[in-house]
C-alpha cells in the first residue's frame, strides 16, 4: 500500500484585537492630548481664582501682582497644590501685604543706608543652575544699632530685585549667608522669623537652596532655635564652607570675590 504524507500544517498566530501594539504616533497623540487637557484645566482654574478674587476681594488691586495677575495666580494654585480654596486664601493675604508693606515703592533709594553697607545684595552673576544669588553678610548685621523696619525693607528689595533677574523656566533663586566672622552681637531672631515668613507666605517656594557658610559654634544656638520654624523647608539649608561655595555653585568667572580662594 502506498503511503502519502501530508505537509506539516503551517500554524499562523496572531494577536487579539486587545492585545496588539498600536502604532506610535497613537501614543505620542494620546500623550499630547493629556498635556493639552492639562493645560486646559490649569487654565479653568487659573479662571476659577480670577472670578473668586473679583467677587469676594474687589478691592484688592489689580495689575503686575494683583488679583487679576495670572502669574502670580499660577504660581499659588503650585504651591498649594491646585486647590483654588487655598489658593485665594493664601492670594488674598499675599496681595494685602505687598499692598500693606508698600512693595511696590521699594527702591534702592528707598533702603539707601543700609543698601550702602552692603551686608546683602543680589550678585551679579547666576550660579551654575542658573538661579540668582542674594547674599548675606552676617556679620555685617546689628540689630541693636539698625533699625528694624529698614532692615525688612532692605531684605524684601533684594528678593524683590533677585527674582527680577529669574530667566524662563528659573523659578527660584540661591540665598548664601555668610556667616564668617558672626558674634552674638549679629545674632537676630526676629528678623530671621520675618525672613521665614517673607518667604512661606509670600514668595512660596521662591528660595531654591540656602548655605550656611564657615558657621562657627557661637550660630548653633540661634540655628536651634530657627530650625523649627523652617519645618520642611530646613531641608533646603545646607551648611558648608567657602570652598563648596566657590567650586559647586560657581565657575572661576562667576564666584562672588567674597569667596575667590
Amino acid at each position: 500500500m502506498a503511503l502519502s504524507f501530508r505537509p506539516p500544517i503551517q500554524l499562523s498566530f496572531s494577536r487579539p484585537a486587545c492585545c496588539r501594539r498600536l502604532p506610535h504616533r497613537t501614543f505620542a497623540a494620546s500623550s499630547q492630548n493629556q498635556i493639552s487637557q492639562s493645560s486646559i484645566d490649569t487654565r479653568k482654574l487659573i479662571l476659577e481664582v480670577k472670578r473668586k478674587l473679583e467677587k469676594e476681594h474687589l478691592s484688592l488691586p489689580i495689575g503686575k501682582n494683583g488679583r487679576d495677575d495670572e502669574d502670580m495666580i499660577l504660581w499659588f494654585l503650585k504651591d498649594r497644590k491646585f486647590s483654588v480654596e487655598e489658593a485665594v486664601a493664601k492670594l488674598t493675604k499675599a496681595i494685602k501685604w505687598r499692598e500693606d508693606f508698600g512693595v511696590a515703592m521699594l527702591s534702592e533709594d528707598s533702603v539707601k543706608s543700609l543698601y550702602n553697607t552692603r551686608k546683602a545684595y543680589v550678585h551679579d552673576f547666576l550660579d551654575v543652575n542658573g538661579r540668582p544669588v542674594l547674599v548675606v553678610v552676617a556679620s555685617k548685621h546689628f540689630p541693636e544699632k539698625q533699625d528694624a523696619n529698614e532692615n525688612e525693607r532692605l531684605c524684601v528689595y533684594l528678593i524683590e530685585k533677585a527674582l527680577s533677574k529669574c530667566s524662563p523656566g528659573t523659578e527660584d533663586i540661591l540665598g548664601i549667608f555668610d556667616l564668617r566672622g558672626f558674634s552674638t552681637d549679629n545674632s537676630d531672631f526676629f528678623f530671621l522669623k520675618f525672613l521665614i515668613d517673607v518667604f512661606y507666605y509670600y514668595y512660596p517656594k521662591r528660595l531654591g537652596q540656602v548655605l550656611f557658610v564657615d558657621a562657627p559654634f557661637v550660630f548653633q544656638p540661634l540655628w536651634q532655635l530657627v530650625r523649627p520654624l523652617l519645618k520642611s523647608y530646613a531641608s533646603l539649608v545646607r551648611f558648608c564652607d567657602a570652598k563648596t561655595v566657590r567650586e559647586e555653585y560657581f565657575t572661576e568667572d562667576t564666584v562672588p570675590d567674597a569667596f575667590k580662594g
